[in-house]
């Protein structure tokens, strides 16, 4: 599937398959789901006026022109009848009507609108289409109807194509965060970022704002900057995942909805009465539902804003008895809340687990487990489970992963973690999860002063393509 994955999404960058596909708060986290594709135009019929080509500023009136389209004459009486056997015949358009009043003004009849792709002549109705209109004595002659199209009638990928100058990718693809849709457009479609927005938010239901996100990541807690292209400035999302409410200041934390499948695997993994240390806990996409599962849960995040929609949620689902919450480094968070929980937790029965999702740097974080409870005596009856996620370019990256989570650890970890792919979330890049059981020799190791330690967030500027996926 990861192989599947890098070559589809090749093909597409190369091929440039015009495409749209909408992510929403509640998709699933599918290994291509961050790939568009997209049908060819319909019909020839349907393509928008060639003068609204290089548009910048959306005039809707310029899309409205009349097509000719073929129609059938039927009797009023038998119009419902009619219309159930020819489901498949019949135009398909957004706002167009597939009955209308018949030329003539004749109130006995109606004109059943048909889709110009299919029927061309009284031959091109199916048996089973041809059948029916024999039984109830309706004529197959094919009338021409004078059709006017809007830009309400149009599809979002039909009047980007129209307007975007030819020959240029066309991609409308985004991911939804309750009331927002969030692009990440490509250079040469900037000259064009508020008609695209325009149109996103016109023609997707429930869409009010519509925003994109910049080239550079400058906040100290990894949120990016955002320009909105349309709609309201209202950044306070509200969404679902795995039947869990989630509200947060989209602008000032992070939120991928399409790693829903991710969280609920690790979530199942959690029983009533575990314990869970979320190191990186954003809003809580790990936390709350492993709260809701009856476990106890130590969550943290850097980020103030949110540390406090963390807080928030917590409430909304009712479970801030079962979630203590910190506003720490993630080291911090390790070597003091962790580190002062985990000597009883270790004489337990119950399961410990913890999470440590930031893909750009969690690997790196490893090290601060070396000699976490040197002052301790040695246990090694119920050491915590670690899911450590990281992203790879490697040809082999459950190798990888392994590799450097051995080197940051300082430990071998080799035939003694399992590796899961999680989503490919550019070509020739994984996110990964590494798993596998604490080292009761690196918790209670007497050396806890490896070289090279890392710091939370990374000093330097990153481009999007390295973070955006980092939850």
């Amino acid at each position: 599937m990861r192989i599947f994955c890098r070559i589809f999404a090749s093909v597409q960058i190369h091929c440039k398959i015009p495409g749209i596909v909408q992510h929403s708060h509640f998709s699933s986290a599918s290994p291509c789901s961050g790939f568009t594709v997209k049908s060819v135009m319909e019909h020839k019929l349907y393509r928008p006026p060639p003068e609204v080509r290089g548009m910048t500023s959306l005039d809707k009136d310029a899309f409205t022109q009349t097509i000719t389209v073929p129609a059938l004459r039927v009797p009023t009486g038998v119009i419902h009848k009619i219309m159930k056997s020819l489901k498949k015949a019949t135009i398909q358009r957004p706002g167009v009507p597939r009955v209308v009043q018949d030329k003539e003004g004749n109130c006995e009849f109606r004109l059943i609108l048909l889709d110009p792709n299919r029927m061309s002549l009284s031959s091109s109705f199916s048996d089973t289409e041809a059948e029916a209109l024999r039984s109830f004595s309706v004529s197959d002659e094919l009338h021409d109807f004078e059709l006017k199209l809007t830009y309400d009638n149009l599809k979002t990928e039909e009047v980007l194509e129209a307007v975007l100058p030819e020959g240029q990718d066309v991609t409308s693809g985004f991911s939804r965060v309750g009331h927002i849709a969030h692009m990440n457009l490509r250079d040469h479609q900037l000259l064009y970022k508020n008609l695209i927005g325009q149109v996103i938010m016109d023609k997707t239901p429930g869409i009010t704002c519509v925003v994109n996100k910049t080239n550079i990541i400058d906040s100290t807690y990894r949120n990016f900057k955002m320009e909105v292209l349309a709609g309201e400035e209202n950044m306070v999302a509200k969404v679902k995942e795995n039947g869990v409410a989630y509200e947060f200041d989209f602008s000032r934390v992070y939120w991928n909805p399409r790693l829903s499948t991710e969280h609920e695997r690790v979530v199942q993994l959690v029983k009533r009465g575990d314990t869970m240390f979320d190191v990186f806990a954003g809003v809580g996409p790990f936390t709350i539902p492993a709260a809701r599962r009856g476990a106890k849960v130590f969550a943290n995040d850097l980020n103030p804003e949110s540390y406090k929609w963390l807080q928030h949620n917590c409430k909304l689902n009712k479970v801030e008895s079962r979630v203590q919450t910190f506003n720490l480094d993630g080291r911090e968070f390790i070597r003091g809340p962790l580190k002062q929980e985990l000597p009883a937790l270790l004489k337990g029965g119950a399961g410990v687990h913890v999470v440590m999702n930031l893909p750009a740097l969690a690997l790196e974080f490893l090290d601060a487990f070396r000699g976490l409870l040197k002052n301790e005596p040695p246990c090694d009856l119920n050491l915590p489970t670690v899911y450590c996620y990281g992203f790879s370019k490697d040809d082999n990256p459950d190798e990888d992963m392994v590799k450097r989570a051995s080197s940051s650890l300082g430990f071998p970890l080799e035939n003694k973690s399992t590796v899961h792919f999680v989503r490919n979330v550019a070509p020739n890049k994984d996110m990964m999860c590494i798993r596998f059981t604490l080292p009761n020799e690196i918790l209670f190791c007497k050396n806890n002063e490896p070289e090279g330690q890392s710091e939370e967030p990374a000093p330097k500027r990153q481009k999007c393509e390295e973070t955006n996926n980092s939850e």
